[in-house]
């Protein structure tokens, strides 16, 4: 949704030249993609420039891997997956990192989640492990909205019962998540983090584990420096990827917070700017 906000990050950059960029890392939800959940037409083109340059172009987001691998199938190979806001990074299929939650955890949470429903509230848990999603609902109404975000999810009578590692567990309110969701969580604050990572959504994950932890661990490994990435982002879930990179940049439509931790400022999501920004300042 679109946010006023004052003041905000600069919108002109004094390059002269082609930035020395190796890594762009880019939300999904809110950045990369407009309001219809669409990818910009000329993705594919821009993916195959940055390719030629040596660029590696990377999705990070709240969405599950095999999410992420499906929208970007043709292109895939070599890319890097921020998955599940950090807890899962893959490339080629191949695990790099995973930050999961004790099941102990889980089982807490989920507790939280059929207390609200018992008590009227409009709210289901999505278990998300490495290999699946997991459910106990089973409307279609919340069911459609699973499977914007988690292509590979199935509907079980118990989710802590399930065997698989377990990366977050996300709560969609079909309310507002900040108001009546977010506040049920509380508790774990203290000792896990709880991200309001959407109007409808709140993520509960280890304290270690968000999209800037997982950037700077592949920073590291891939050898490429904070000055050498730029990065995208909309939401409070993306604050601190914002902070490992010197190319930060705010969507026009960000949350206030966000705009106010990033250095710069990008066309909004739907005015494609990632890919305007990335196109200008690479001189594409």
């Amino acid at each position: 949704m679109p946010y006023s906000h004052a003041p905000r990050p600069t919108t002109s950059d004094p390059v002269t030249g082609p930035l020395d960029i190796r890594l762009i890392v880019t939300d999904m939800d809110g950045t990369l993609l407009d309001d219809d959940k669409k990818v910009p037409r000329d993705l594919w083109e821009t993916l195959a420039r940055l390719r030629e340059r040596g660029v590696l172009f990377t999705p990070a987001s709240g969405r599950q891997y095999a999410t992420l691998a499906e929208e970007f199938s043709e292109v895939a190979d070599g890319m890097v997956f921020i998955a599940e806001n950090g807890t899962y990074v893959v490339r080629d299929g191949e695990e790099l990192s995973s930050d999961p939650l004790e099941p102990a955890v889980v089982a807490r949470v989920t507790r939280i989640v059929r207390d609200l429903t018992a008590g009227g509230a409009e709210v289901g848990a999505v278990v998300c492990g490495k290999r699946s999603a997991y459910v106990e609902r089973d409307d279609e109404a919340f069911l459609a909205e699973v499977g914007r975000y988690y292509v590979r999810h199935r509907v079980v009578e118990d989710v802590t019962a399930v065997d698989d590692d377990i990366l977050k567990v996300a709560l969609f309110d079909f309310g507002s998540a900040a108001h009546t969701t977010a506040p049920a969580l509380a508790p774990l604050a203290g000792t896990h983090q709880v991200v309001v990572s959407g109007e409808h959504w709140v993520d509960v994950m280890n304290r270690t584990a968000n999209k800037g932890a997982a950037l700077r661990a592949l920073q590291r490994e891939l050898g490429i420096t904070p000055a050498q990435t730029m990065v995208f982002g909309d939401y409070l879930n993306d604050l601190e990827m914002l902070d490992a990179a010197d190319w930060s940049f705010a969507m026009a439509n960000a949350h206030p917070d966000v705009v106010g931790r990033a250095r710069h400022l990008a066309p909004s999501n739907n005015d494609n700017g990632v890919l305007r920004t990335v196109t200008r300042l690479l001189h594409l």
